[in-house]
């Protein structure tokens, strides 16, 4: 089966460009023109996507050659473009960058790559970069390049003068505080904590829309053109029945916030019913089989968590009866004793893992990783500041990706409570990797 339809992947020299601005502009203009447009984000990242779903109107989902692997990737693209006027890949740090890299997914699939620059320091070596980026590969589709944070008009001249072909030149992005994406030590602030999101968006499409690229009309789009192929539309692996009746509690506010829409699409193709809490808000747990609790930041909400008592209460009489959590880095970080933030300021969680744990100024770990559940191997990855003092032996630890290597050991897989019911790691997992195994996270082992 075969589906066609226009496909850029915004790439760059190295992450902090403004890839995430350039994709966001380019899905506002074209959404706000009545176009479909689907984006979708490159590698294991949870921040980006919050700003790219609020600019595009749609859920975006991630694609990485090995977490979620090409059939995944495949299947993806080609149900976007079955209804999208155009897809949007953002890219992941620098063009050429990891292994599997974005290069790696734009050949793969067949992607034009507009590459974005950061010329603010820079004149002639902005056309050296740029012919760089087109060459450097063999066979890598080149859809142009974008200049962003330009001075002023003559120095967009500038760029444009010292590349080899102007035809490549997209337009010049003027630096611009209205449309700036603020970041904290994660990554960018989560879009839904900003009260003028939506006009920092529209703000990047007006600016965009001044340029040769945002100048493209939906017939100039075809020159993106992309064959997307697959052989099926449906995960093979997927039960639809693993979670029948399974009513999963699962956090969502700004403490936990660190979900893929497509873990939460597997657990509702396997059956489950979803239902959504705040445990900064919520004084109780909603009647539930399950509880995930997700990544995110509770680190800058610990003041919140450690007042709700009722919530607190809940979580334990929910995991005292047995039942099932998952908990994946920030959403274990509330479930231990103690956090104590980087300033040295401590409060207390929610008490059901004996231990405590230390926000960091220093990344901690990084990587895509791998874990051996009973139901098979997992994939997914870290990425987290604080570390963990407990008395908690692990279960198991993940492994590093195949070809990877990693510091140190790997992520530790804890496992606690009545029956074992709370499993808990810092690792973030990819539940279509391996959809039995995640469907086991959830389910009550048999007395």
């Amino acid at each position: 089966m075969t589906a066609n339809c226009p496909a850029i992947l915004v790439a760059a020299p190295a992450s902090g460009q403004g890839k995430t601005t350039v994709a966001c502009a380019l899905a506002r203009l074209h959404s706000r023109q009545g176009l479909r447009v689907r984006v979708f984000k490159c590698g294991p990242d949870f921040l980006d996507p919050h700003w790219l779903t609020l600019a595009s109107g749609a859920p975006v989902h991630q694609l990485d050659l090995w977490m979620t692997g090409p059939a995944d990737c495949a299947r993806r693209l080609h149900d976007a473009a079955a209804d999208a006027d155009l897809i949007i890949v953002e890219g992941v740090m620098g063009l050429f960058d990891g292994d599997p890299s974005a290069a790696d997914l734009a050949q793969r699939f067949g992607l034009p790559v507009l590459a974005v620059i950061d010329a603010s320091a820079m004149a002639g070596t902005f056309g050296a970069l740029a012919w760089g980026l087109q060459h450097y590969r063999e066979g890598l589709r080149f859809a142009g390049v974008l200049a962003n944070r330009v001075a002023s008009p003559g120095h967009a001249d500038m760029l444009k003068d010292g590349l080899r072909d102007a035809s490549q030149w997209q337009g010049g992005l003027m630096r611009g505080d209205a449309f700036a994406l603020p970041e904290r030590h994660l990554g960018l602030v989560v879009a839904g904590e900003l009260l003028d999101a939506e006009a920092r968006l529209d703000a990047a499409a007006d600016a965009l829309a001044t340029t040769p690229l945002g100048q493209m009309t939906a017939a100039d789009l075809h020159a993106w053109d992309v064959i997307f192929e697959v052989e099926s539309t449906t995960d093979a692996h997927i039960s639809q029945h693993a979670l029948q009746g399974t009513t999963i509690a699962v956090a969502r506010d700004a403490a936990f916030c660190f979900m893929y829409a497509a873990n939460v699409d597997c657990l509702q193709a396997m059956g489950a019913r979803l239902v959504y809490f705040s445990p900064l808000k919520d004084a109780a747990l909603p009647a539930c089989d399950a509880l995930w609790l997700p990544g995110g930041y509770p680190e800058l909400h610990a003041g919140a968590i450690a007042a709700n008592g009722p919530m607190k209460a809940g979580i334990a009489a929910h995991v005292n009866a047995g039942k099932p959590v998952w908990a994946e880095c920030g959403g274990m970080m509330a479930l231990f004793d103690k956090l104590t933030t980087a300033d040295g300021t401590s409060f207390p969680m929610w008490g059901v893992l004996p231990g405590s744990v230390t926000l960091q100024k220093r990344l901690a770990a990084l990587g895509p990783q791998q874990l051996e559940l009973p139901g098979g191997a997992m994939r997914g990855h870290s990425f987290h500041y604080s570390t963990v003092e407990t008395g908690l032996m692990p279960r198991s630890r993940t492994t590093a990706a195949p070809g990877k290597k990693m510091r140190g050991e790997g992520e530790a897989l804890y496992v606690h409570g009545p029956s074992g019911a709370v499993q808990a790691s810092y690792f973030h997992a990819w539940f279509a990797s391996n959809p039995a195994a995640a469907a086991a996270l959830f389910v009550k082992a048999p007395a």
